[in-house]
């Protein structure tokens, strides 16, 4: 097929899914689409994109897990941080505090701070509009009576983010779910890896880089920039490059008025050791609590797309925004910044020891505790100390 060179990996074929047949078609009729295209395709097609055709894709029943299936903990200590915010922006004369949940799902993190919120501090809840950013219609449709008695603080259900924001914009998980472009180091150059068909089923082929990545690697000044992911890699070695990342934090920048960005998320740092670390990027995809790093590409629509999100190039994106870096911790850190372990009761009862086993995952080194990091970015309102980034620690 038209411009690409057949990678010949066996393991990447496609079984047909509902979003095959349109999938081949399209590549037939423009030619090979790239790895960021097939998965906007994959995830987010308004009918049968991954997220677009299920209430709610983590948890038990789910393919994966995130820190708000482990119980209502974590966003009841999120809602601690929300509170020392709130007291930040009312003492500079704040009336009302946003608060904007993006990639919300069905609610249950909203549900679980503004829970926290009504018990523990009145204060904010009282002053707190709540709007939900889903792109999932299916998911925006259970939002409602997944909020219970919160219900009536949402101020709006929408796919897009609200202007002007004066509070705070919240994310667990989210950039680690944008497309990403994924780039490998060949004999004869940097090469693009794209996504062609073979008889009706779907292969890697590596192709020329995409428009939009030669005006990303110009913007960072050619193949010397050493903001250049592709620079690390060595022959067959692959790195992802997240574009939807950068423009989504340059959309929440713009959004917000006065306030924060709260993100949670899985990271790196682009660099030798990196890529030697991970010599086929960390693009994979998840189905049944399983991860499946050699078989993303199989099934578009019914499994997940995950790629962790290059640090280096979200902290350019938010200094190109002008936001201030407030601080980047390991969750574990975070979490017990805000009191997790004083919430913590003796007891041999069930929810004792239920509440005990889910502050722990929330915390274990090696799993959430410190793959997962918490990032606080700011917009005029000066750098003030946050509670939840005292420890000031990351690894």
């Amino acid at each position: 097929m038209a411009g690409g060179h057949d990678v010949r990996r066996p393991f990447f074929v496609s079984s047909v899914s509902p979003l095959h047949a349109g999938i081949v078609s399209r590549i037939r009729e423009r030619g090979p689409m790239t790895v960021a295209e097939f998965m906007e395709v994959a995830l987010y097609d308004p009918d049968d994109g991954y997220y677009a055709s299920a209430i709610q894709r983590s948890g038990q029943s789910g393919d994966f897990y995130t820190s708000v299936d482990v119980g209502p903990l974590f966003g009841a200590l999120i809602a601690v941080q929300l509170a020392d915010m709130w007291r930040v922006l009312s003492a500079a004369g704040a009336a009302s505090f946003d608060l904007v949940e993006a990639g919300a799902g069905n609610g249950r993190l909203a549900r679980d701070i503004m829970d926290a919120a009504s018990r523990h501090h009145p204060e904010l809840y009282d002053r707190m509009r709540l709007t939900l950013v889903e792109r999932s219609e299916t998911a925006r449709r259970a939002q409602i009576e997944t909020l219970g008695l919160h219900a009536s603080r949402l101020v709006a259900s929408s796919h897009v983010l609200p202007h002007p924001i004066n509070g705070a914009i919240v994310a667990n998980e989210l950039l680690d779910a944008l497309p990403v472009h994924v780039v490998t180091r060949t004999p004869s150059g940097l090469r693009e890896i794209g996504i062609d068909q073979r008889e009706g089923r779907l292969a890697e082929v590596e192709m020329p880089l995409s428009a939009a990545l030669v005006r990303h690697h110009g913007k960072l000044g050619g193949r010397s920039g050493a903001a250049w992911p592709g620079r690390y890699l060595a022959p067959g070695e692959r790195a992802e490059i997240g574009l939807a990342a950068g423009d989504w934090i340059r959309e929440a920048a713009a959004a917000l008025h006065r306030g924060f960005i709260m993100l949670f998320d899985y990271t790196y740092e682009a660099s030798a050791s990196h890529a030697r670390a991970h010599p086929g990027g960390t693009l994979m995809a998840y189905r049944a609590h399983r991860a499946e790093p050699r078989d993303w590409l199989s099934d578009p629509g019914e499994k997940d797309l995950t790629a962790h999100v290059d640090l280096g190039a979200l902290g350019r994106g938010v200094a190109e925004a002008g936001l201030a870096t407030l601080g980047i911790v390991d969750q574990t850190y975070f979490l017990l910044a805000l009191g997790l372990a004083d919430r913590l009761e003796p007891g041999d009862d069930r929810r004792t020891i239920e509440k005990r086993l889910a502050a722990r995952t929330l915390v274990m080194p090696g799993g959430l505790g410190s793959t997962m990091k918490a990032m606080i970015f700011a917009k005029r309102v000066g750098r003030p100390a946050l509670r939840g980034l005292s420890s000031g620690r990351l690894t």
